[in-house]
């Protein structure tokens, strides 16, 4: 791949960066040493740093030239709740947590870009660099706090944009999408509520567990005869529980789903339809449902103009063989929607390797994120940071 890369930073540098963020993972609204750190470099960058936003986020802000045209780039800090099976130098070393999702490698990425874009000084107008926090807690997550806290007030932004790594492509392949790329996801927690009592008079108890078992199998009715098969919907049951021994009926069962839908109206119309099944399901065998509906994340989409940009920054440097224009939407959800709909964007992937392959940089075997063996390929490093450096060129040309 011709990456064009910076023959003045210091990539090894970030790589350990990368790897000691990883060493020390910090969970939702807890990032205070990578938020330090990250504020830190910014300042020693020649940044304005602003801290605090949104409990533990950090945006860096450069200006040069004239112009009042403004570019957003944004980075997730946070780790997930996952105990680390890596057996390599920088694996976690606080018990129950790990960036299993490879937001280390976001953070290294947009700071490497930053001390391109500081030490070239292209361009005309202001960049302002979003650190968020707690992009895996769902609807409440950093984005929309960040927003609520005047974010784009305080750092107005013509346009935003972000990346991931994805598991699956080549690593340093490009990948983008025009309109929706990410589905909404809401939680669904279900309690059906009967009359406990001893599993030999079943007659004399009401079971909320047959109403809940009823209830699983009508919600997949909902997917395969209510919504128009090419429009595309998950409804999956993570979670069932219910009882403490064999022989006692229980009082209560409750269901955890997590539903995911590419439309606004078919959104409404899944929580219409899941409301309606579970009480009358319940009702039908003489319990209860209550239908606790939290919507998550909104959709995310990309606008067309803001995408095409990037996908020609991403052609010129990388060659059009390493840039997919129209990758796939994924079922997945992502809290930069938020950000995108407040001000155009993009949303972008970047390939971290083939799932299956060794990583010759750490030795263990690529897989997909939030899986304990996960850890991002640093090979990704230094194409996505030089890709912001040159979006950021682009953005605000000098005219």
């Amino acid at each position: 791949m011709t990456t064009n890369l910076d023959p003045v930073i210091d990539w090894d540098a970030y790589i350990a960066l990368r790897r000691d963020i990883h060493r020390h993972p910090e969970l939702g609204f807890e990032e205070f040493r990578t938020a330090r750190m990250v504020a830190d470099r910014l300042r020693t960058l020649g940044y304005d740093v602003a801290e605090g936003i949104a409990g533990t986020g950090v945006v860096g802000t450069l200006r040069h030239g004239d112009s009042d045209r403004r570019i957003g780039l944004r980075a997730d800090m946070d780790a997930l709740p996952i105990q680390e099976s890596n057996r390599i130098e920088w694996a976690s070393q606080v018990p129950g947590t790990m960036h299993a999702c490879g937001h280390d490698g976001h953070t290294a990425i947009l700071l490497a870009a930053a001390e391109i874009i500081a030490r070239r000084r292209n361009f005309d107008g202001t960049v302002h660099l979003i650190f968020q926090p707690a992009e895996e807690l769902g609807g409440g997550g950093g984005a929309r706090r960040m927003i609520e806290e005047g974010l784009f007030e305080r750092f107005p932004c013509d346009a935003v944009f972000a990346l991931h790594n994805m598991p699956g492509w080549p690593t340093g392949k490009f990948l983008f999408r025009a309109g929706a790329m990410m589905a909404s996801s809401d939680r669904v927690v279900i309690t059906f509520t009967g009359r406990g009592g001893h599993a030999a008079v079943p007659h004399r108890a009401v079971d909320p567990t047959v109403a809940a078992a009823s209830a699983i199998m009508a919600l997949q009715t909902i997917v395969s005869r209510n919504i128009d098969p090419l429009d595309s919907v998950v409804i999956s049951i993570g979670k069932l529980e219910a009882g403490a021994t064999y022989n006692v009926i229980p009082g209560s069962a409750r269901l955890e789903l997590s539903v995911r839908a590419f439309s606004p109206e078919i959104r409404d119309e899944l929580e219409t339809r899941i409301r309606r099944i579970c009480t009358l399901q319940a009702e039908s065998y003489g319990a209860t449902a209550e239908v606790d509906y939290q919507r998550g994340y909104p959709m995310l989409v990309n606008t067309v103009d803001e995408t095409g940009v990037a996908i020609d920054v991403a052609r010129r440097i990388f060659g059009a063989e390493n840039v997919q224009a129209e990758t796939e939407p994924l079922m997945g959800s992502e809290d930069f929607a938020y950000m995108l709909q407040e001000k155009p964007g993009c949303y972008l992937l970047v390939g971290n390797g083939m799932i299956g392959e060794s990583d010759p940089g750490s030795g263990l075997t690529h897989c997909m994120v939030h899986n304990p063996g996960y850890d991002f390929n640093d090979a990704c490093l230094a194409p996505a940071a030089t890709f912001w450096a040159e979006l950021t060129a682009q953005w605000l040309a000098p005219r």
